[in-house]
């Protein structure tokens, strides 16, 4: 009898656990209101120029902390905007300070268990450190990274179940909009979005990875899509946008994360 109790409890907060993950997950995507999005910084190689880049954050007063996310606040109101979305703030986004904690890292060509696994350490790892006082939807830990030290970065990730993401990001000034164009990456996926490049090549998919499917001549492209990450100059050649000026939300990402 008890050990039926028992399973019977287990399950009922199981299904608890399901549904309000469900729920959280269809809020999301609502766009009735803003998506409240946190950021923690972590230094992830321990060194003393991404400590110190941190700490310039850390130092920032209100307001300086509510403009140090605003290109990327920005360039979703455009975005938004452009595909019709009634909502004019569709993301606001949050410093919540930093952590000394480590996220665990995805194991290297791992089976699907092993990913999975990994997948539930990490979501138990962001419930464990997360803080932030106030009600939030996603949370985004950015590490930062000296470039001198760590002139290529390990990919970032956004996770949809748990409504999280892990960026890796270099700790320098000049950078810093190339990191946030990163976070504005893993964020969408949170919401649904898929990548848009070849996994093999890393070029950005015709058509759904291209600004401008239907350019003429296609190449080249003058914007790169978000979930391509890169500007098509040719069928076989992409670089990096400078800035969110050159980065657009393309209409399959906008259906996916229900902008259409």
């Amino acid at each position: 009898m008890f050990r039926k109790l028992r399973i019977a409890v287990l399950g009922f907060v199981l299904l608890n656990v399901m549904l309000g993950a469900w729920l959280a997950r269809a809020r999301s995507t609502d766009w009735d209101q803003p998506l409240n999005v946190v950021v923690y910084a972590i230094n992830g190689d321990r060194s003393s120029v991404s400590a110190s880049y941190i700490e310039a954050m850390e130092s920032l007063d209100y307001e300086g902390r509510e403009a140090f996310f605003a290109d990327i606040e920005a360039f979703f109101e455009r975005e938004a905007a452009r595909h019709g979305l009634e909502l004019t703030k569709p993301v606001e986004i949050r410093y919540a300070g930093t952590l000394e904690a480590q996220p665990p890292m995805p194991p290297r060509g791992g089976s699907t268990l092993s990913i999975m696994l990994w997948s539930l350490k990490l979501r138990y790892w962001a419930w464990q450190h997360d803080d932030y006082p106030y009600a939030q939807d996603v949370v985004i830990f950015v590490r930062y990274f000296d470039p001198d030290r760590s002139p290529v970065l390990a990919h970032s990730l956004g996770l949809q179940k748990g409504l999280l993401g892990v960026v890796n990001a270099f700790a320098v000034k000049r950078m810093r909009e190339e990191n946030h164009i990163v976070i504005a990456h893993e964020l969408l996926h949170t919401v649904g979005a898929t990548d848009k490049y070849d996994p093999v090549t890393t070029l950005p998919r015709h058509p759904d990875g291209y600004a401008d499917p239907f350019l003429d001549p296609l190449h080249p492209q003058t914007d790169a899509e978000i979930m391509a990450g890169r500007i098509a100059l040719a069928a076989d050649r992409a670089e990096q946008p400078e800035g969110f000026e050159d980065v657009v939300v393309g209409g399959a990402t906008a259906i996916e994360i229900k902008w259409r």
